[in-house]
């Protein structure tokens, strides 16, 4: 056999092998296409077939709006201490702070100088007590501590020791008032959309004197007299503790100078005892009187006295008759 017919014979075989293999190619792409429709067609089947697919998984809500933090302030403690009958006036300013308790077992954290929640917040009076910036509650859950002070200062350097003085001569409307401190706290008060209902106690407490004619006067001439009335021996500084409410004097003592209001002298003294001497001295045309007595103020309290005026023979003659808001009469006579 040449080399002709050799290479011709080995062609035809190449060739005979390549069509086999072709066709078994084209069957397995059958047998791929035919599994591919089966299986679509059990997916057509299962999802027609009536069995309910599971439901999709809900999405959170979102968190709710923040609750803004509103709070109403009312007084009590001494009547008619401030000049506007024991209310608030519009342009008073105090200040807020705002301790959150612990979320785990809802216990009362201690107040602080810094760091809390909420501290030394500017609320002003309008009608209403509004914030400088508006303030919001943590959220809807946690439990929470108020505490506020008044008149507002921009620097408080220690909460449980801030500094507070009335002035020593209260002569006038605007000295007197300055010297009417306030404190208040609400406690464990949960998130509300309400107005945080806090009283504010009187942290002072307030001399309210009458001037009657005894022996030697009458009403009318005291009335055109010229009248001052000073208490002697008393402290004007003070420190006040935020977190208890709790004022005592400090540094040395002085006199102080009251407000003379119609009939009434009143005066703003911090919480102290005030041992024997002269308390009240009343000046009448540049002449004293001097009623000595030893007394004890208590803070938010109002203490009544009222002087009655006698000239004796060596000059001086004074009668006290003088009461606490307890209705307790402590009265009595010294000639």
């Amino acid at each position: 056999m040449n080399l002709f017919c050799i290479c011709k014979m080995h062609t035809f075989a190449k060739n005979k092998n390549l069509k086999a293999l072709l066709r078994l190619d084209l069957a397995m792409k059958v047998r791929i296409y035919g599994a591919m429709l089966l299986f679509a067609a059990i997916l057509c089947a299962c999802s027609s077939s009536g069995v309910d697919e599971p439901a999709d998984v809900p999405v959170p809500e979102p968190p709710s709006s923040p609750i803004p933090i509103n709070i109403s302030v009312s007084q009590s403690g001494i009547d008619e201490t401030r000049v506007a009958d024991n209310v608030f006036e519009a342009g008073d300013r105090i200040g807020l702070y705002v301790v959150n308790r612990n979320s785990s077992d809802g216990s009362e954290r201690p107040l602080a100088t810094q760091g809390n929640y909420i501290d030394n917040a500017l609320f002003a009076y309008d009608g209403m007590w509004r914030p400088e910036t508006l303030l919001y509650w943590l959220d809807d859950k946690t439990y929470t501590d108020f505490y506020i002070y008044y008149p507002y200062t921009a620097s408080v350097a220690d909460v449980n020791n801030m500094e507070f003085s009335v002035a020593a001569d209260q002569s006038t409307e605007a000295a007197y008032k300055a010297g009417d401190m306030l404190m208040g706290m609400a406690k464990n008060i949960a998130p509300t959309e309400s107005a945080v209902q806090i009283t504010a106690r009187h942290a002072m407490s307030q001399m309210y004197i009458t001037i009657v004619p005894g022996n030697g006067f009458t009403a009318e001439s005291l009335a055109a007299a010229n009248v001052k009335v000073r208490i002697n021996g008393v402290r004007t500084h003070a420190s006040a503790n935020l977190a208890t409410g709790e004022v005592e004097a400090v540094g040395v003592t002085t006199t102080v100078t009251a407000y003379k209001d119609g009939d009434v002298y009143k005066a703003l003294i911090v919480p102290q005892s005030v041992g024997d001497g002269n308390l009240i001295t009343v000046n009448v045309d540049g002449r004293d009187y001097n009623m000595p007595k030893a007394f004890t103020f208590v803070s938010g309290k109002r203490h009544r006295f009222t002087v009655t005026l006698s000239k004796t023979n060596a000059g001086v003659n004074v009668s006290i008759d003088q009461w606490e808001d307890d209705g307790t009469d402590n009265g009595g006579t010294a000639e």
